[in-house]
């Protein structure tokens, strides 16, 4: 057999070639001790995520959001579902939009991998369509006002206040990341790009200077986050923190603003295409979205073409690294093939946003 993402028992999952997602069995006498439902349990895989999965589960009249990382072999990130529920927990008490998290589970409470399960939230991850009801130029702009003012609410959190001591290291931050990535590069790379060894170094030549550390998501764009399908627009969750830490919130910002496209942005811009419904008028150009963010959080972001080549190169990286896992048989995500060409393009790009002055 071949593979299948949800089974009903481990004698089921021995049978195919490829681990499934979901034993339902396990999975069931979990929820069962955290009396989450009851009777036999649906599972449906839900988002977009390539890395990380998540499944809408149904059992009785209970619905919740199963988290997990993707199957064997693991990555070293494996444990970071069990790291991004211990930060969802700390922000419970905070402004921060966060789904609540119910329980969570590590590698012999029955899928054989860490996991967390979360309630679930209602509304539209807006990627390239928009909800009728907030289908006008109005509701387009305060989406992207909302998504800015979200930003800022976590960069304001008292990190240490709600128990995040020892989440991540406060000072420091850019210098570790170029470390980090480039070592994993030497890591995930299945050939020789020169332009990524060249970014690195660029960035490592033009370091800014951070303003105070604060939470870091790591991934925040408009496809990670959750808007009501209601007029006035509003955001009422982030999600997708895996990449979360402490450091300049800033790389939030060089992220948010790369991955956000333009009308006039060339269709082959490689990063810009994960929230395609940008170009409709009405949304904020990334030179709104940044004057909002410096008005809404008094910081300055001066060097925001540093923070966008480091956001675009750190994609390269890890994209990279999901594009080796498909080549040696360990993922059958057809979507990771495309980075054949989609890593060199983005690090072509960082490269390109690096000289820009």
């Amino acid at each position: 057999m071949g593979s299948r993402d949800v089974v009903d028992n481990a004698q089921e999952a021995g049978q195919l070639e490829h681990a499934p997602l979901v034993v339902r069995e396990p999975l069931e006498a979990f929820l069962d001790e955290h009396g989450i439902g009851s009777g036999r349990l649906e599972a449906e895989r839900i988002g977009e995520g390539h890395s990380n999965f998540t499944f809408l589960v149904e059992r009785g009249d209970a619905r919740v959001v199963l988290r997990r990382p993707p199957r064997p072999p693991l990555p070293p990130s494996a444990h970071n579902v069990l790291r991004e529920a211990r930060l969802l927990r700390a922000l419970e008490g905070t402004p921060v939009r966060v789904p609540r998290v119910l329980a969570t589970g590590d590698e012999e409470a029955g899928l054989g991998v860490p996991f967390y399960v979360m309630e679930e939230m209602h509304g539209r991850v807006i990627t390239s369509d928009i909800p009728d009801a907030l289908d006008s130029e109005a509701e387009r702009r305060r989406i992207a006002e909302e998504l800015v003012d979200a930003l800022v609410e976590v960069h304001a959190v008292d990190w240490r206040a709600c128990g995040l001591d020892g989440y991540g290291k406060p000072t420091g931050y850019l210098e570790r990341q170029l470390r980090r990535f480039t070592g994993l590069w030497e890591f995930n790379k299945t050939r020789e790009l020169p332009v990524v060894e060249e970014v690195g170094e660029w960035l490592a030549r033009n370091l800014p200077a951070s303003p105070e550390s604060t939470i870091v998501h790591g991934d925040y764009r408009l496809g990670n986050v959750m808007v009501g399908d209601s007029a006035p627009a509003r955001l009422v969750a982030i999600f997708d923190w895996e990449l979360s830490t402490i450091g300049d919130p800033l790389a939030d910002v060089g992220y948010l603003t790369v991955t956000w496209a333009e009308p006039d942005d060339p269709a082959d811009m490689s990063f810009s295409s994960l929230s395609a419904a940008t170009r409709r008028t009405g949304f904020l150009t990334r030179e709104e979205l940044t004057a909002r963010y410096e008005e809404r959080s008094g910081r300055s972001v001066s060097a925001l073409n540093w923070y966008q080549a480091l956001a675009l190169w750190k994609a390269a990286v890890f994209m990279e690294g999901n594009y080796k896992r498909f080549t040696m048989g360990a993922s059958d995500d057809q979507y990771l093939a495309l980075f054949d060409e989609g890593v060199p393009a983005l690090a072509e790009k960082a490269h390109e946003v690096a000289l820009a002055r």
